[in-house]
């Protein structure tokens, strides 16, 4: 409606300036836009809300901009005028919440598994201080509604100020129920009157004014029509003037999809993968695959295949032989600069014609052996990569039974160790250790396929490089239809993804009969398919890691001996944790973090439960660092540790079988002495606070990290120090420091305001540096800098160690005994590349569970845990076997 987009804007920018002239009336105020979704439709809308005076406010915080308490409709709105309008931004964690626990922490990608978990809780918590409610995000009937016809009446019924609804998604009778048509541009609202359930084209009365016009996506702005067409129209001349498209210029020619009525030979590759579809579709049994060839292989095509047309070189070479293909993915990069991704299953009767295949694309790929080969020196070059070759694991029944296949799915730093212990189970060495771990009967370890799958095959490819019998694969586990594609080719699935993606996973596994392993916790949805697994034969192996997974096995071997003799558990302690080894551990905090440090501080606010000498203990997550005690372990008298209790030990006393006997059940994390009482200090001062800063608020002038410092500490740091090497300097500034954290009252101890003063001075937070634009609260602040400044270097080792003491009575009389086990593990570094302990500690567990599963010496069905000997005993052996030292010792009262 406007001459250009500029004229738009200076429309929107008059309104503005009226506003934050004349204000808006009382009666409306505040008046919030709220915005759901965070994607670029929703950017795009903020782009224009945010010409008008403004302030962006966090969902949690509007019912103070409202000043609200008790029921919205005795609420009062802005008495005075307001000079400016708000905006609230929400995705999907504001929308919905667990069903079975509500106070659970928002899992996105759980939600999109299994959004019928979820209950709407939008209309609750956001809905009702929503003046304009701005409709971005993607929908599908699968989710909760975002507002139900229904749900407004019971708004508005309240008081709600809600006047307006953009719907810019669009879907009649979607996430907005009482959306149920589309509007135009030349009328763009409609008006619902909620009172009466009737729908009107006037704005004249009652109810909510509505617009929903469905094509918008093709309302482009003046100036982008006109930027085009003034490009297409140099070469719209030779086009309509050419009858013979080989006397076109190279750059049209290519440009030519079709000409008359057909597609140029350029483009012959889309009908080719039209075929490979249908055919797929027409032939395969069920497992995604084809069947018609006797051999195949699945080859990956990486580089510029459609842009610069090599993808029909490849299929030519295909076809040639008297091969066949099949498109099992296809990922098109979205510009010139961007690689395209395919993946092909390929297939010959012959093996000998299925290797020339390989070969000649391997040639085509590498024919100097530099990755590349260049299409035109003045232009750019463009690459074909051939992916490792996956043989066809089923080609038929001897073969598979000749070579058991493993699919490990998740290429993170776990994933490493797991596969290359898979791999190596046909070596020599391991055939010998094998047999020394398993009974007389056992069947030698053979060659051990391993599939390693991830999103992105890049990363893949970087496990899998060096290991034998391993192959690279990208999948995406929410792709079902894949995901059972490469789960049927395999005996047992192994799962390191976040525990979110395992039901999904488990679902498939149980469909299609196989074993599947996780180091995860076993949560709600994975219990509940405990009687599924069972009936369709299948084991779903969990917490078979380190912590849940070893500290299991090492408790229960030590529990069921001492139930064997009679014993009665009085006492069960464990003690576990990831740390820098010795010589790693130097900082002030004695503390390094291999991934990200939000997760390890979000632990230390969750509460704690125990039991202590038949009491019940409850800690607060904000008293939790206060009640870290010192640890010594006799074994290990060289460190110095402390323990915090972990979360809820209670559970433990039921899973070992001990909640009758024992009056202590203590579970702790164990850290370095002096790192609670530094971590508890920045706790109190707000270094962890997630709420927005003011000083950090987008639109804010840029704020140093020592600006930030002085106001949280409420201190004025020495400019003659601040960012010197000056030695005095220096000293002066971190005595300011100490003196504040002393007068604020936040430490105990003598030596902490002086131990916290350094770890801040560390972190660079007394730096004169910019922070940046991304960090808008102090825990955005503290997690960069911990991120940047605790982590390891490439020859620092890390260090995991579990403890575990339990005390036996026995009622005849025998002397008390005290029983103590004790893991330690540091990181490993072979040719130059370092494989941590927490690593190794979490993926060779797993990687014996499968062997296990592979080896049918698990014989028990349904969801478990390596609770009983079946698995902790063989499952202990191999990982002595391996290399971890487990020590294990008794002692008499």
């Amino acid at each position: 409606m406007y001459t250009s987009l500029a004229a738009a804007k200076a429309a929107v920018i008059a309104v503005g300036e009226e506003i934050a002239t004349l204000g808006l009336p009382a009666g409306i105020s505040p008046l919030v836009f709220v915005f759901t979704g965070s994607g670029n439709v929703s950017e795009g809308a903020q782009e224009i809300f945010k010409l008008l005076p403004h302030s962006f406010v966090q969902p949690s915080k509007l019912p103070e901009l409202f000043g609200m308490v008790g029921d919205l409709a005795q609420h009062s709105r802005a008495s005075k005028r307001v000079f400016q309008v708000y905006g609230c931004v929400v995705t999907c964690q504001d929308m919905v919440a667990p069903k079975d626990d509500p106070t659970r922490s928002f899992d996105k990608a759980d939600y999109y598994a299994h959004p019928e978990h979820y209950s709407p809780i939008f209309h609750e918590r956001i809905a009702p201080y929503a003046s304009v409610i701005v409709n971005c995000m993607y929908w599908e009937k699968r989710f909760p509604r975002l507002l139900s016809t229904k749900q407004l009446h019971e708004l508005k019924g309240k008081g709600s100020p809600l006047v307006g609804i953009s719907d810019i998604t669009c879907d009649i009778g979607g996430s907005m129920e009482f959306i149920n048509q589309t509007t135009t541009l030349e009328k763009p609202f409609f008006r619902y009157n909620h009172f009466s359930n009737t729908y009107h084209h006037d704005m004249e009365g009652d109810g909510v004014i509505c617009l929903s016009i469905d094509i918008l996506p093709t309302e482009f702005a003046r100036e982008a029509s006109q930027h085009f067409g003034d490009i297409l129209s140099q070469f719209i001349g030779s086009l309509a003037s050419t009858k013979n498209i080989s006397d076109l210029p190279p750059h049209l020619k290519r440009a030519c999809i079709a000409h008359e009525g057909i597609l140029t030979p350029l483009y012959e590759y889309i009908p080719r993968m039209r075929n490979s579809a249908s055919e797929t579709l027409s032939t395969n049994d069920g497992t995604g695959l084809s069947n018609k060839k006797k051999y195949t292989t699945l080859v990956s095509l990486s580089g510029h295949l459609f842009d610069q047309f090599l993808i029909n070189e490849a299929l030519d070479i295909i076809e040639a032989a008297g091969g066949s293909f099949h498109f099992v993915r296809c990922d098109l990069g979205q510009n010139s600069n961007a690689i395209s991704y395919s993946e092909l299953e390929v297939g010959a009767d012959d093996r000998t014609i299925l290797d020339q295949i390989k070969d000649s694309l391997t040639s085509i790929a590498n024919p100097s052996g530099d990755h590349g080969r260049v299409l035109n020196k003045e232009t750019n070059k463009f690459f074909l990569k051939v992916g490792k070759v996956n043989e066809c694991i089923v080609e038929n029944e001897d073969e598979l039974k000749k070579t058991p296949a493993v699919l490990i799915l998740g290429a993170g730093r776990v994933c490493q160790p797991a596969a290359e212990f898979l791999a190596s189970k046909g070596s020599i060495s391991s055939r010998h250790w094998f047999k020394t771990c398993m009974d007389a009967d056992s069947e030698e370890p053979k060659d051990v396929k391993v599939i390693v799958a991830s999103l992105y095959l890049k990363d893949a490819e970087e496990i899998v490089e060096g290991i034998p019998n391993s192959t690279a694969i990208q999948l995406d586990v929410m792709d079902y239809g894949s995901l059972c594609k490469y789960i049927a080719q395999v005996e047992v699935v192994i799962s390191l993804l976040p525990p979110s993606c395992h039901s999904v996973i488990a679902n498939a596994c149980i469909e299609l009969n196989k074993h599947l392993v996780t180091a995860s916790y076993v949560d709600n949805s994975m219990a509940s398919l405990d009687e599924k697994a069972k009936t369709a034969g299948v084991t779903i192996l969990c917490e078979m890691g380190l912590d849940p997974g070893i500290d299991h096995m090492m408790a229960m071997k030590m529990i069921n001996q001492a139930h064997v003799k009679k014993g009665k558990i009085i006492s069960f302690t464990s003690y576990c944790g990831g740390l820098p080894s010795p010589a790693a551990a130097n900082n002030p905090l004695a503390y390094k973090f291999s991934w990200n440090p939000a997760g390890a501080i979000g632990a230390g606010r969750n509460s704690a439960t125990y039991r202590s000498l038949g009491e019940i203990v409850h800690v607060d997550g904000n008293d939790l660092y206060d009640s870290a005690v010192r640890c010594r372990i006799a074994d290990l008298p060289a460190f110095a540790l402390e323990c915090l209790p972990n979360r809820n030990s209670l559970v433990y006393g039921d899973l070992y079988g001990i909640s009758g006997e024992a009056s202590t059940i203590f579970r702790a994390t164990l850290r370095y002495e002096g790192f609670s009482e530094i971590m508890g200090c920045l706790a109190k001062i707000g270094f962890f606070d997630t709420d927005v800063h003011p000083m950090l608020k987008e639109g804010n002038k840029k704020t140093t990290f020592s600006t930030f410092l002085e106001e949280l500490l409420k201190i004025k740091t020495s400019e003659n120090s601040v960012g010197s090497e000056n030695a005095e300097g220096t000293v002066r500034e971190e005595n300011e420091i100490v003196r504040r954290l002393v007068m604020l009252g936040l430490c105990k101890e003598r030596a902490t305001p002086m131990n916290t003063a350094k770890f801040i001075k560390f972190l660079g937070l007394h730096e004169n540096v910019e922070i940046p634009a991304a960090c808008q609260s102090a825990f955005d602040v503290t997690c960069l800098l911990m991120e940047e400044r605790l982590a390891y270097t490439s020859d620092e080792q890390d260090m995991v160690l579990l403890h575990h003491e339990v005390e036996v009575n026995f009622p005849d009389g025998r002397p008390r005994e005290h029983h103590c086990a004790t893991l330690l593990e540091f990181g490993r570094t072979e040719n130059g590349k370092t494989t941590t302990a927490m690593a190794l500690t979490v993926g060779i567990p797993a990687a014996i569970g499968a062997l296990l599963l592979l080896q049918d010496k698990i014989k028990t069905r349904g969801v478990l845990r390596p609770l009983e000997p079946e698995v902790y005993m063989p499952a202990l052996d191999m990982l002595e076997a391996y290399g971890f030292k487990i020590l294990e010792k008794m002692e008499n009262d």
